[in-house]
């Protein structure tokens, strides 16, 4: 049998060009919407979100201290309000240290919806109480006591991590211990792509030097020195970064060195000399001379006096009698062809002189001596 044509369901359902284009053009339109849309028109699935993160139990701590000094400034006005102040001040205590104000306080530190801040709160609250009544006075930062002495939440200042390992060099916070892991620079220092860069105070004009003197960049600082002598302001060291020469100094070259005064100045007085020094010069005596009463004179050299020069007419007449007394005993022994009574004599005659004299005149003869007379 022959085939049979069976036209589709679409055929079927197009008009038929005896009914008209309008027909057919609607007819179009309406099959096209009912077929699914490219991809592109087709509505893009919600996003799913993911589920919200805790805050760091740092962050918590430090938003409840905010919130409880707030709450010390909100109060710090009222008192107890029971209509006798003066009473309730003396019988109970200073509403300002009071435990009704730290109620207060603690009622609003944490918002209904702050479920961290809450658990918190309920976990440090006896800490917080003894701290209000005993301890604020030796520790009057609360977010230190609490936070990082007490609970052990926050790392101190230069340090991260849970350990608190401290931040590379001039990081002031950091999130590890790289150089690239700054958060914030200490005070000198600029954050720059996460690296802390030494701030040149002197390239800036952050420096406060005085007039005769210049400045030095170091690291996270700056350091203020003496210009040269021969400098009336300075741009750095030595007597070539002077900006004008000081008086007494001539510009030679590109430095400030000292004039000598002396090759065209005298000196008035006589016998005066002229002495250069940095700077400026001096007048001095001669070699030879010396200053009295601002006038030089000649030195006198004392001439060397013998060893008799200072010895009294009455030690001379001694020194003498003890001379001839030794020659006499001397001639005595030797006219007795040393005998042992005459020599023994002539010992003791001498000793006894010379003890005499040395007894009496001692001083001066050893002071003669000593002085090499």
């Amino acid at each position: 049998m022959p085939s049979i044509y069976r036209p589709p369901a679409w055929e079927k359902m197009a008009p038929r060009h005896s009914r008209g284009l309008v027909p057919a053009l609607l007819w179009g339109l309406s099959l096209f919407f009912s077929l699914p849309g490219p991809v592109w028109l087709q509505p893009s699935p919600p996003p799913q979100s993911s589920p919200p993160t805790e805050p760091h139990p740092c962050h918590t701590c430090r938003g409840l201290v905010d919130s409880f000094n707030k709450g010390l400034e909100r109060t710090i006005r009222d008192n107890f309000g029971g209509g006798n102040t003066a009473w309730e001040e003396e019988k109970l205590s200073k509403y300002k240290d009071s435990e009704t104000r730290l109620v207060e306080v603690l009622e609003n530190v944490c918002s209904k919806s702050d479920f961290q801040c809450h658990r918190l709160l309920e976990l440090s609250e006896e800490l917080v109480e003894s701290w209000w009544f005993h301890k604020q006075q030796e520790a009057p930062d609360l977010f230190q006591w609490l936070c990082l002495d007490s609970l052990k939440l926050c790392c101190p200042p230069g340090t991260f991590g849970p350990s608190c390992l401290p931040c590379f060099g001039p990081c002031a916070r950091c999130s590890g211990p790289e150089e690239s892991n700054c958060l914030q620079c200490k005070k000198g220092w600029a954050l720059h792509h996460l690296k802390c860069v030494d701030i040149d105070e002197c390239g800036t004009e952050r420096a406060n030097c005085g007039a005769d003197q210049f400045c030095v960049n170091t690291e996270g600082s700056y350091e203020c020195r003496d210009c040269a002598k021969a400098c009336l302001g300075c741009m750095g060291a030595g007597p070539g970064r002077c900006k004008k020469c000081s008086p007494g100094y001539q510009q030679v070259g590109s430095k400030c060195l000292d004039v000598d005064e002396c090759e065209t100045k005298l000196c008035p007085g006589e016998n005066e000399q002229c002495e250069n020094t940095e700077g400026s010069y001096r007048c001095v005596c001669a070699e030879g001379y010396k200053q009295i009463e601002g006038i030089c004179v000649k030195e006198q050299i004392p001439e060397s006096a013998g060893f008799f020069s200072e010895m009294t007419e009455d030690e001379l007449v001694v020194l003498q009698q003890m001379f001839f007394g030794v020659i006499i005993c001397a001639l005595a022994t030797l006219a007795a062809k040393g005998d042992l009574v005459f020599t023994a004599i002539f010992i003791g005659a001498v000793a006894a002189m010379t003890g005499y004299w040395l007894s009496e005149r001692s001083d001066r003869v050893l002071e003669g001596f000593i002085k090499g007379r």
